[in-house]
């Protein structure tokens, strides 16, 4: 009677009646959570990318992992009704959305953070719902220690990104953040909860890590964590030649640990004046200045930033953060006119991006569409990217970040759902677009969504080795393109674990099947 009711309701009720649907559903339901109809749950129907708006049927905001069982298995014995598990509605092309479906809020899980001890080692128990900075702010105060591994921007849920993979400057390291785990609860497509590790459950855990959702929702995380340190030399080195830049970021993350730094990125930047995309964007603090006077007389239209980190502790005397910098510093062949440096926090190292975030909320950008593009790139063929994207495509930048930067493939584990170019070193590019509300000039999200395909279908067109990082495609013939060999694994792995494709319809890889 429950699954009728969910099937036929119209949320285009009045007020008092809405009240009373409401409640039907969470009496139905037996939640301890909530359940919103009609315009409260408009959040539900939209997301960061800002490109995109579907409806769901209700956002549901379970307090805890038997309110998720409850709604998937409910869903599972309807005959239409699918399930999204939305964090913190970071997806670029209506990942986390379900047209007239359910939409699972996993911030209102309970805050669950528990420091557990093995063997010597130690791990925090984190809801798949916690936001990583919250991770972050409390292992610290709590107890000096820290994940090892971050994305750049923290405002994320757990499960969010182990759904996908997790990279940072890292991940050269210690891996993505799915290699950086070692149990999960997970409630599948059946509306099933299981403990899972490499031990126990074993094709579930490497399923659900990087299975984009498909395979369950994750609603707790064992996380490794390590000393953190005090404080971080931030570094950028800026390079006029792209061979160059490779160079030293490959030999950098090949290093042996304790040989290299602590954090290795990387961005491309026009070679201009603009405060958005240009020189403007290098220095890190107020009080340096990028002077372009120089800068080689062969410099072209981009440039090309390498951005490091070194931890140390708040004992360590300056001169000896100074000795240690600059040895690993010696060999690489940048411009050392073009040196910026500043030490900060750790915690405030991390939380960079909060800061950037602050301002474009700010400024309106935060809430303007959002037209990102994130690939991994061959080794082998990151030259003739660079040449053809970032100097032609891209010579007059983005409106934002054209970050670029190495990973090794040999610390991500192949058991994941995760898929990769071959060869050992593959580039992180990430093309962070922002549209300019109150600019009528720059380029429209339609035009920069284009833009992104011309991208794509070179890559195609003159056979590059690459993947897409947060994928987004439209048909299965081009998500069949996309896991290749790994393809009959994922549809192995659905048939098993989430046969109905009851689960995150908004990635378009299944359609929902009848019970």
């Amino acid at each position: 009677m429950m699954i009728a009711y969910l099937e036929r309701f119209v949320p285009e009720t009045d007020s008092e009646s809405k009240d009373d649907d409401v409640s039907t559903l969470c009496k139905a339901l037996d939640l301890q959570g909530s359940i919103d109809c009609g315009p409260t749950d408009d959040v539900a129907s939209k997301d960061f990318g800002g490109m995109h708006s579907i409806k769901p049927l209700a956002f549901i905001r379970p307090a805890g992992t038997d309110d998720v069982a409850k709604l998937v298995k409910s869903a599972s014995r309807s005959s239409n009704l699918t399930v999204a598990a939305r964090g913190n509605g970071h997806s670029i092309n209506g990942q986390a959305m379900a047209d007239r479906g359910l939409v699972i809020d996993m911030r209102s899980l309970e805050d669950h953070f528990q420091l557990i001890r093995i063997d010597g080692l130690v791990y925090a128990d984190v809801s798949g719902g916690a936001l990583w900075e919250d991770v972050l702010k409390w292992s610290v105060s709590e107890f000096g220690l820290a994940p090892r591994s971050w994305t750049d921007y923290l405002s994320l849920t757990v499960g969010g990104t182990l759904s996908n993979g997790g990279v940072s400057g890292q991940a050269f390291r210690y891996g993505p953040q799915t290699s950086n785990v070692t149990e999960l609860e997970v409630v599948t497509g059946k509306g099933e909860t299981f403990v899972c590790s490499e031990a126990e459950n074993s094709e579930l855990f490497f399923g659900a890590l990087g299975g984009l959702g498909q395979f369950g929702i994750i609603t707790r995380a064992r996380v490794v964590l390590q000393q953190a340190p005090d404080m971080v030399r931030w570094i950028r080195l800026v390079y006029s030649e792209f061979e160059d830049f490779t160079r030293d970021a490959e030999f950098l993350v090949t290093q042996k640990d304790g040989d290299s730094f602590d954090y290795v990125e990387g961005f491309a930047f026009v070679n201009s004046d603009n405060p958005l995309t240009g020189r403007p964007t290098v220095p890190l603090d107020s009080d340096q200045v990028f002077d372009p006077n120089y800068l080689p007389p062969n410099a072209g239209a981009v440039l090309y930033c390498l951005e490091l980190a070194r931890h140390h502790r708040n004992t360590a005397h300056p001169s000896t953060v100074d000795t240690a910098v600059n040895e690993l510093l010696s060999g690489l062949g940048f411009d050392r006119r073009f040196k910026f440096e500043l030490d900060v926090s750790y915690v405030e190292f991390l939380l960079r991006v909060k800061r950037a975030e602050e301002h474009a909320k700010a400024s309106g950008i935060w809430d303007a569409p959002h037209p990102w593009l994130n690939l991994f790139v061959s080794k082998s063929d990151v030259v003739d990217f660079d040449r053809t994207v970032f100097k032609k495509i891209l010579k007059e930048g983005i409106g934002g970040p054209m970050l670029i930067y190495p990973l090794l493939r040999s610390k991500w584990d192949n058991r994941t759902s995760v898929v990769l170019p071959e060869g050992e070193i593959f580039y992180l590019v990430a093309l962070l677009r922002f549209t300019l509300p109150h600019d009528p000039k720059g380029p429209s999200a339609e035009k920069m969504v284009a833009q992104n395909r011309e991208i794509i279908q070179f890559c195609i067109n003159d056979g590059l080795d690459f993947k897409l990082y947060f994928p987004h495609y439209r048909s299965q013939e081009d998500w069949k393109r996309h896991f290749g060999n790994q393809w009959s694994r994922f549809v192995e792995r659905k048939a098993r674990f989430d046969p109905m494709a009851i689960l995150a319809p908004g990635q378009k890889i299944f359609k929902r099947t009848q019970p």
